[in-house]
């Protein structure tokens, strides 16, 4: 899962979900503003590091240092801890608001498991989302649909070997690249995006022939019974260029070009793009 801002008491707290390992990681400055009120957030973390190694506490060993935006817009290493870790640093900071956090953590991880044993929550919960940011029903069915590809595809991929999150970003990029001419993080620099989901701002036609070339990338890994990363990079190859073409079919008759520039940031975050 992308990182997310999640709200406590309409104070922000960045968030990530590894979906492999099902743990939520929230950004420990974050949590330490909330509570503390403080101004310098990070000073108060600084000696409260200090303190924790001097008293032999295993809780600064268990943080984890994530990629998480920051103020100024670019994503930045920053502290994260995980829900029992940041249970355990809760109880270093006199804070009247702990309690109300404390059950605030529970309930953002209740809210995970009940997605876990109930799909369809989480879908629900995409669906409000993607409307809240003024999506079209039309898009938003294309959006649900284009996911519904790509999980049966990275299904495929685990069942075949395929472990590792960085070689899950290999395989997604070369078909990407195959079927658009660009690497992911090229098409979000066209899009001016940064830490975005770039399937987020996609047009309809680009998610339609995202989802062609997964389908067929699955459809032919199926069929030749592909192993691992390199033979299923094959695959990734061949189903992007069955994407591509019809691509390039539809371009020549329309004169216009399906990957665009375009995308649905709101007019503040535009002005931020470099």
């Amino acid at each position: 899962m992308e990182n997310e801002i999640k709200l406590f008491e309409d104070k922000k707290v960045r968030s990530h979900y590894d979906a492999e390992k099902e743990i939520w990681y929230f950004s420990v400055i974050d949590v330490i503003a909330i509570l503390t009120g403080s101004s310098v957030p990070k000073r108060y973390w600084s000696d409260l590091k200090k303190k924790l190694t001097k008293e032999g506490s295993e809780v600064y060993d268990k943080i984890v240092r994530l990629k998480m935006l920051a103020d100024d817009g670019k994503n930045r290493i920053t502290d994260t801890a995980d829900t029992e870790a940041l249970l355990r640093l809760i109880q270093s900071i006199p804070s009247p608001k702990a309690e109300p956090f404390k059950q605030w953590l529970a309930k953002v991880g209740y809210e995970r498991i009940k997605e876990i044993a109930d799909p369809e929550q989480s879908i629900d919960r995409a669906r409000e989302n993607w409307k809240q940011y003024g999506r079209s029903e039309k898009w938003i069915q294309q959006r649900m649909m284009g996911q519904e590809t790509r999980n049966k595809l990275t299904d495929y991929w685990k069942e075949s070997g395929v472990e590792e999150k960085k070689d899950f970003a290999i395989l997604t990029n070369i078909i990407h690249k195959e079927w658009t001419g660009l690497t992911v993080k090229n098409h979000k620099e066209v899009k001016g995006l940064k830490s975005q989901n770039l399937r987020d701002h996609m047009s309809e036609a680009e998610l339609i022939f995202t989802a062609l070339a997964e389908l067929s990338t699955r459809q032919i890994a199926e069929n030749d019974k592909a192993k691992g990363v390199p033979e299923n990079a094959k695959a990734g190859k061949k189903g992007g260029a069955i994407a591509k073409n019809a691509r390039i079919a539809l371009e020549d008759k329309t004169g216009k070009s399906v990957v665009t520039g375009e995308n649905f940031l709101p007019p503040e975050k535009q002005e931020k793009i470099d």
